[in-house]
């Protein structure tokens, strides 16, 4: 099949590095702002270079990939449906609420799939989570832990288009913590505090996080999230139920130092970057998403879940600011 790409940068180069590995794909088609960047992934990927997203869909392209700046992506997603070409964009939906909504407003009903980059889905660890509590190896879920630390904070300009890091890092979290449990959260207490990057406090935004949501069933989740994780990449996730627990992400490359007498583990290098800690979950996804194109698996995260993430966040961004628990219907209604 014959894939375009939309945005050349970071994520979106290391996205046509997958694609062009997969059997599946048999040409790129590739735009971004940057010339230079097309001209880039085009010799390195032997990909064809459009001069406009306009461009990519004319071009006979089965799929569409989009790994643009966040403001481009309602305008993307919409354009790409309305060709009837199957999409998949990177998270969020749209910087605000309102923009998500009305992107989920002109895709329902058209027939056209799209998915949204939530990659934690497919990785092995949280998908055998996952497949632990629909067999209730756990029995009923009690607690939650679910963790994300990055290793140093993004760039200024980053941060100040990120909408927040309820919305830009913990989202991750929120949406896995739903696949796995299956449950619903209904009501979230955020706090937040600053004692890194100056630009980071200066945008109104928090390094460090910590959220407690409850779910529908009455479990009790815990988040934590920072900018800040000297030793590396952190992601994991427990699990605690009546009758088990389990963890996401206790290998030899977890970025946390044991000081018990005796204890060697973890005994390999920490993990330093999410592209390290995930290179086969974003290659599972975008196999997967080569699936939707062909038309043998539905979209396996909908606009409709990516929102559902982003109406956590926004609960946590208001209960950060306000200093006190909110209910998620709140700001749906809002």
């Amino acid at each position: 099949m014959r894939i375009g790409i939309l945005g050349l940068g970071r994520i979106g180069a290391f996205h046509a590095e997958t694609l062009s590995g997969l059997d599946a794909v048999e040409s790129l088609v590739v735009a971004d702002p940057l010339a230079s960047a097309a001209k880039a992934a085009a010799e390195r990927f032997g990909a064809e270079v459009a001069d406009s997203p306009e461009a990519v869909l004319a071009a006979g392209v089965d799929g569409i990939v989009v790994a643009a700046a966040t403001d481009a992506h309602p305008a993307l997603i919409v354009a790409a449906v309305e060709a009837g070409v199957p999409v998949f964009c990177e998270k969020p939906v749209a910087r605000t609420m309102r923009e998500g909504v009305e992107v989920l407003k002109a895709v329902e009903g058209r027939g056209v799939p799209v998915q949204i980059g939530f990659n934690r889905r497919f990785d092995a660890g949280f998908a055998a989570a996952r497949a632990a509590v629909l067999r209730g190896e756990l029995g009923a879920l009690h607690t939650v832990r679910s963790a994300t630390l990055d290793p140093a904070p993004p760039p200024a300009g980053y941060i100040a288009a990120s909408g927040g890091i309820f919305h830009d890092c913990s989202v991750h979290d929120f949406d896995i913590i739903r696949w796995v449990t299956g449950g619903e959260v209904t009501e979230v207490y955020a706090v937040g505090g600053n004692r890194g990057a100056g630009y980071i406090r200066d945008a109104g935004d928090a390094d460090t996080t910590g959220a407690v949501l409850t779910l529908d069933d009455g479990t009790i989740a815990v988040v934590s999230n920072s900018r800040h994780n000297g030793r590396g990449y952190d992601v994991r996730m427990e699990l605690h139920g009546f009758d088990d627990s389990i963890a996401v992400g206790l290998d030899d490359k977890l970025p946390l130092r044991s000081v018990e007498p005796g204890v060697t583990f973890p005994a390999g290098t920490p993990h330093d970057f999410f592209m390290d800690r995930f290179t086969e979950a974003y290659r599972a996804e975008l196999t997967a998403f080569t699936e939707v194109v062909a038309g043998r698996l539905p979209s396996p995260c909908t606009v409709a879940d990516a929102l559902e993430a982003s109406w956590i966040a926004e609960a946590c961004t208001r209960s950060l600011h306000e200093h006190r628990p909110v209910r998620v219907g709140e700001v749906r209604a809002a």
